[in-house]
C-alpha cells in the first residue's frame, strides 16, 4: 500500500479491522481499505510531521493525531478537516484515547502526559513522573490503566479510572533502552493484560509481566533499534518492526 511520500509514523487497524490509520511525516493522515489495498482518505491540517495516530474503540468513528506542530487533532474519519484542535505548546509524540473516546492522552517532549476532556477542550489533569519524551502510549485491554514509554528508559503504567487517587503511577518498568537516534518507541498490551511490551534501541524486543514487573522475555533477531511491537489478539505470538526494515514475529509461550 503506497501513498505517503515521507516516512510513517504510527499505524492501526479500526476495530472492525477493514481499515487502516497511518501517520506519516509528510504531513498527512491516511485511511486505508484493506481488501483493496487502496488508500480511501488523507488527511490534512498539521503542518509539519505526524507522529502519532490512534483510532476510538467503539462509538463514532474517530481518529486523533499527535504533530510536531504542537497539536493535537481530533477527526471524524467521514470528514476531511478535523473536527477539534487542542494546542499542547509543545511537540507531540504519542497519544491515544480512554476507553470510551471521551478522552485523549497526549505525551510529548515536555515529559508529561497530559489528559484531555473532548467536550470541554480543556485540560482534566496531568501525569508527571517521565524525566524524558514519552515516545508510546497505549490502553491496557480493560480501559483502567495507560502505558508509557519515555526516553528516560523506563516504562509506567499509570491508573487512568475515573475516581483514580492522587498518584496514579502505578508501577515502573526498567531494562529497555533509548539511544541518540531518539526514535519514538512504543508499547503494547497483551490482549489479557498480564503482560507489556516495548521496542528498545540495544535491538531487542522486551516482554515484561505486568504483576512482578520482571522481564520474562527479551527477544533477539533485529539488527536495528526495535520501534513498534504488538500482540496477538489470541496467539501467543508478538510482532515488531525495526530500523533494520524488518518485520519480525517471536513466538511466547
Amino acid at each position: 500500500m503506497s501513498g505517503h511520500t515521507g516516512a510513517i509514523m504510527e499505524l492501526h487497524f479500526t476495530p472492525d479491522g477493514m481499515n487502516l490509520f497511518t501517520a506519516s511525516t509528510d504531513h498527512t493522515l491516511g485511511l486505508w481499505d484493506l481488501p483493496t489495498g487502496q488508500r480511501i482518505k488523507k488527511y490534512k491540517g498539521h503542518t509539519t510531521f505526524v507522529n502519532s495516530v490512534q483510532g476510538a474503540r467503539r462509538g463514532p468513528q474517530l481518529m486523533v493525531s499527535g504533530s510536531d506542530d504542537t497539536t493535537i487533532k481530533l477527526w471524524d474519519t467521514r470528514k476531511k478537516q478535523a473536527i477539534t484542535t487542542f494546542n499542547s505548546n509543545y511537540q507531540v509524540t504519542a497519544v491515544e484515547f480512554n476507553d470510551t473516546a471521551e478522552q485523549i492522552f497526549s505525551g510529548g517532549i515536555d515529559n508529561d502526559i497530559k489528559v484531555w476532556d473532548i467536550r470541554n477542550h480543556e485540560i482534566i489533569y496531568t501525569l508527571k513522573g517521565h524525566t524524558d519524551t514519552v515516545t508510546g502510549l497505549s490502553l491496557s485491554p480493560d480501559g483502567s490503566y495507560l502505558l508509557s514509554n519515555s526516553m528516560d528508559n523506563s516504562l509506567r503504567i499509570w491508573d487512568v479510572r475515573p475516581y483514580a487517587p492522587q498518584e496514579r503511577c502505578v508501577k515502573v518498568f526498567t531494562g529497555h533502552q533509548h539511544n541518540f537516534e531518539k526514535n519514538l518507541l512504543r508499547c503494547a498490551w497483551s490482549k489479557d493484560g498480564a503482560r507489556v511490551s516495548a521496542g528498545s534501541a540495544d535491538r531487542f524486543l522486551y516482554i515484561w509481566d505486568t504483576t512482578s514487573r520482571r522481564i520474562v522475555y527479551k527477544l533477539p533477531g533485529h539488527n536495528g533499534s526495535v520501534n513498534d511491537v504488538d500482540f496477538h489478539p489470541s496467539e501467543p505470538v508478538v510482532v515488531s518492526g525495526a530500523s533494520d526494515k524488518q518485520v519480525y514475529l517471536g513466538e511466547i509461550d
